[in-house]
Parts: C-alpha cells; sequence; structure tokens
C-alpha cells in the first residue's frame, strides 16, 4: 500500500472513530436527560417515602456522568490527532503487527475498512504500552505472545 493512501485511510480512520465517540457522547447526554427527568417525576408524584429509589436514580445519573465525561476527553484527545505518516509507535499511528492492525486514539472497537479489520486502541492500553516508542520491524511481548511490527503509519 501506498504512503498516500494510508494517510487518506487514516484520516477517514480518525473521521469514523470521531463519529462514534460524538455518537457516544450524544447518548450519554440523552440517557442523563431521560433519568433526570425520571428523577423529577418521582420527586414530585412519589413523596418522602422513595428517598431509597431517588438514590438509586441518582447513583445512575452519576455513572453515565462518569462514562460522559469518559466519552468527552476521549473526544479531546481525538482533537490532537492527526493523520500525517508515522514512523514510530505512538498516538495516531497505525500500526501493523504480525497479528493484526492496530489504530492508535481512541478505544472505540474493531472498525472494517477496505476489508481489513482495524482495532482502535487507546494510548492508555496494554498493548500499546508494551509497543510504544517502537520502530518497524522491532518486537515486543504481551499476553505471552511476541509480536513483530512490520509498518507503522
Amino acid at each position: 500500500m501506498s504512503a498516500l493512501y494510508i494517510s487518506m485511510n487514516k484520516e477517514y480512520l480518525l473521521e469514523i472513530i470521531k463519529n462514534k465517540v460524538s455518537e457516544k457522547i450524544r447518548k450519554f447526554e440523552n440517557l442523563i436527560a431521560e433519568t433526570r427527568e425520571s428523577n423529577n417525576d418521582t420527586k414530585s408524584s412519589m413523596g418522602d417515602k422513595y428517598e431509597t429509589g431517588r438514590e438509586m436514580l441518582q447513583q445512575e445519573i452519576n455513572n453515565l456522568q462518569r462514562q460522559l465525561n469518559e466519552a468527552l476527553n476521549q473526544q479531546n484527545a481525538l482533537q490532537k490527532i492527526t493523520a500525517e505518516p508515522l514512523s514510530k509507535v505512538q498516538n495516531g499511528a497505525l500500526v501493523k503487527t504480525d497479528k493484526g492492525l492496530f489504530y492508535i486514539s481512541a478505544s472505540v472497537g474493531e472498525i472494517i475498512v477496505d476489508n481489513r479489520k482495524i482495532m482502535t486502541v487507546s494510548a492508555e492500553s496494554p498493548l500499546v504500552k508494551a509497543m510504544n516508542g517502537l520502530v518497524k520491524k522491532q518486537t515486543f511481548f504481551i499476553n505471552n505472545v511476541t509480536q513483530v511490527i512490520e509498518e507503522i503509519w
């Protein structure tokens, strides 16, 4: 594959990931709003007798808020990533090993582009920590498996 093709592919990958994270943010914002509405309905119609139920709803709101904050942090981190070609493993690198293709950005699962499976991983993941800073043809070891870096874009 040519460097230009991969560079364009990285732009496309980055857009897919940004869209997935934006969708996740919208989902959490909607869930929080719906849960708050339920909490308000509970307050007005049930009185103090159902304090435990309201507390459970508040805990759910707090949990959703935490997940929303994580998604917002992912979105902020994505703003710093460019599609520029890279020569070492770092945030924004598309890395091909003998075991798979990994895009270091935000972890949104597997993406299929041009019939290729690309696993999106965050820079904080154990996999990335194991190969961070390495260059083409270097090896690393994770989960009792040795992997060879075949290409970096």
